[in-house]
Formats: structure tokens, sequence, C-alpha cells
């Protein structure tokens, strides 16, 4: 039964909201950048760069607390997207291979159109070359909160579409990840994260739903992952595929057309997404913003920003992202491989296709992981990002409260 708004909690439904993470991160970023400006920034950088853990043996856990957010909770929030995306493709939106044709395609334009203006704009330099995956990324959290600016006008099947690409490009972010950006690999780290995903596995074969056995092996996993030379977010997807879905429950009509439901009690990944949800969007991800996103400006701050690094990825994310989705989608539609969704329209496409330019997250992430071990950088690719990011999202909304139709008010 629907609940009345009378009895609804305000507070709550605020923190469930797209809009809501979209804001907390977006304010979180904006502080990093204050901070990083202000006398504040020697602080800022040695808090960062502080060392922490402990070294056992033959392991070496001491890493700085940089390091620890970016490959630690960063971790965490990788284990949410792989519950996310078995969910989906177990009994979400990706289940029905009729309905993910479409995204699936926009979201390989979407990558491969900017890494490809990228490469244009440094192919000059092989070194540079390593920030190739920046532009492909879409910060699903931003660009779900700015399609809910725009509220009751956006019809259920565009932001269902902007979320299929997403979850796509998170699951080509993560290959890329574990594909490009992975060297000096250690064979016995490997082989003891091996023995750890075999148990998971054996776990789940087992029928074992305790989440804390799960749990406590997937810190085993992320600890071997972490000496192996793959990066150990990859960790928390590995965790996530193992953990068990529950038993599918009667057919139910979900947007229009019939989908299994879930006996949401008696699921372990159900439940686990739901608890990671708040903590990963409200805390996790806003202290990866504030880490990652302060960028000093002064002195030759600003110039950067032409270099061919951020300028590259500012150009992928503002005309690369669009210009692949609607290529790739009219595409599939001109072949007849997929169809546009009920009620979209192609201005409301291009609008979805500027909106998937916002990388933050996902780009901060993977520019960390192509330049984070240069030293003395003639640039910041960190600029390229926030810009690119912002133009996408402002053109974005832009464009959608224009091709929108109006809500009729009703005296």
């Amino acid at each position: 039964m629907a609940q009345s708004t009378s009895s609804s909690n305000p507070i709550k439904d605020w923190l469930a909201s797209d809009m809501a993470s979209g804001i907390v991160l977006a304010v979180a970023a904006v502080l990093a950048m204050v901070v990083a400006n202000s006398a504040a920034y020697d602080w800022y950088a040695h808090v960062l760069h502080i060392p922490l853990g402990f070294a056992l043996g033959g392991i070496d856990a001491r890493l700085s607390l940089l390091h620890w957010i970016n490959d630690g909770l960063m971790a965490v929030f990788f284990l949410l997207v792989g519950l996310e995306l078995k969910r989906e493709m177990l009994v979400g939106e990706l289940s029905d291979i009729k309905r993910i044709v479409l995204p699936a395609l926009a979201a390989v334009g979407g990558m491969l159109v900017p890494a490809l203006i990228y490469v244009g704009f440094n192919q000059h330099d092989a070194s540079l070359l390593r920030g190739w995956a920046i532009p492909s990324a879409t910060d699903i959290a931003f660009a779900l909160g700015v399609i809910a600016l725009l509220g009751a006008r956006v019809p259920a099947s565009l932001k269902i579409f902007l979320a299929s690409i997403a979850i796509f490009d998170d699951i080509g972010a993560i290959l890329i990840i574990a594909l490009f950006y992975s060297a000096g690999l250690s064979w016995g780290a490997l082989g003891v994260a091996a023995l750890a995903l075999a148990v998971l596995w054996g776990f789940n074969r087992m029928g074992v739903r305790a989440l804390w056995a799960y749990l406590l092996v997937g810190v085993v996993l992320w600890a071997a992952m972490l000496q192996s030379g793959i990066h150990a977010t990859i960790a928390g997807v590995l965790l996530a595929l193992c953990i068990p879905m529950g038993n599918k429950a009667v057919q139910q009509e979900v947007n229009g057309a019939s989908q299994p439901t879930l006996d949401e009690d008696n699921s372990p990944l159900l439940k686990l997404e739901h608890a990671l949800h708040a903590p990963v969007n409200f805390v996790i991800l806003p202290i990866f913003a504030f880490a990652n996103a302060g960028i000093a400006l002064g002195g030759s701050g600003l110039s950067q920003l032409t270099h061919s690094v951020p300028l590259g990825i500012a150009a992928g994310l503002v005309l690369g992202k669009p210009m692949g989705v609607m290529l790739f989608s009219w595409l599939g539609v001109r072949t007849g491989m997929a169809s546009l969704p009920q009620r979209v329209t192609w201005t409301q496409v291009l609008g979805v296709a500027l909106l998937c330019g916002i990388g933050f997250t996902m780009s901060l992430f993977i520019g960390g992981l192509a330049f984070g071990e240069l030293g003395d950088k003639a640039f910041d690719e960190r600029l390229g990002i926030m810009a690119g990011s912002l133009v996408a999202g402002v053109l974005g909304y832009v464009w959608l409260n224009k091709v929108l139709p109006r809500l009729r008010v009703v005296e």
C-alpha cells in the first residue's frame, strides 16, 4: 500500500532521493576546493599523506591516508556497485535482453569516443596516453542527481535509460581498471586471492546465508589483492558476485513489464545492498571527493587547464560522451538491434547523453591510477575532470529543462 505524504518522514525521504547524494557529493567537492585554496592547504595535504597501517612478516599494510581512502573505502563503493550490477542482471532492468541492448550500445559509444578524443589531444606523448580512460566514466550519483532536479517531468523510462547506461559504464570502468591499471603482479598474493575467491564461491554453492562469513573472507581477498598488483577495489566487485541473491518470487508488473521479484527478507544481497547505500552515498563518496578534489588554483593552477591532458579530458566529457552515446544509440535503432524506450524522444536522449559527461567520482579514481605516481606534473588532470563534469551537468540540465514537457497545473 502506498504511504500517504502526511505520514512520511521528510528527512528519510530526502536521504533516499537521487538528488540528496548528488548534493552531498557536490558540497564535499566544493569544500575541498575551498580548503585547497586557503591557508589550510598545507594541513590538508599533510593529513592526506600521513602514513597509517602496520607491517607484519611479508605483509606491508602501511599506506597514506589518501591510499586508505582510495584503496580501502572505495573497495566498499565497488562492493555496492557489484551488488547493484548482480541484482540488475538477475531481476532488474538488465535481466531482459531486449531492454539492455540500447543502453549497452550507448555506454560503449560513450566510452570509446571520449577515449579517442583524449588520444587525439595527447598522441604526441606516450606517457600522457595513460589517461585515455579518464573521460570514459560516468558518475551515476551526480547524473541521477541532476536529472532528479527536473522532478516529475522526467519519464521513468528516461531515468532507467540513464541509470542503465551508467551501470554498463561501471562494468566498463571495472574491466579497464583490472586490465589496464594493474602492474607488477605478485603471483603469491594472487594465489591467496584465488583461494579466498574459491572459498567465497564454495559458500555460495553450499547455500551459506551468513553475511559475516562472506565479509570476513572478503577482507582477506581485499588484502591479497592489495599486495597482488591488481587494484584492490576489484576485490569489492568479486565479493559482490559471490554473495547469494536469494530465491525468485512471483512475477510482478514493473514499469509496464513483467519481471521476477525477490523475497527481500531471504536475500543476503539485498540486505547488504540496502545497508551500504547510506554509508556509501553520504560518507564514503563525500570523503573520497573531499580527499581528491582539492585543487590549488593559485599560480599556474588555472593555466594548466590548457594543457593537453585536462583539455583532452574536458573535451572528451563535454563533446565525446554525447557524441558517442548518440551515435551508437542511433546506429542501434537504425539497424533494428534496439528501440527507444517508451515515451522517450531523441531530444530527450540527447539530454541524457550530455549528463553522461559528468565523470567526477570514477574519472577522479581512474585519473589517480593513471597519473598518481607521477611527480612534478606539468598538469593536473583533475582540472579537466571538474571543468568537464560541471559543463556537462549544466548543459544536460538546461537542455532537458527545455525539451521535457511542462506539467499542467490543476487549479
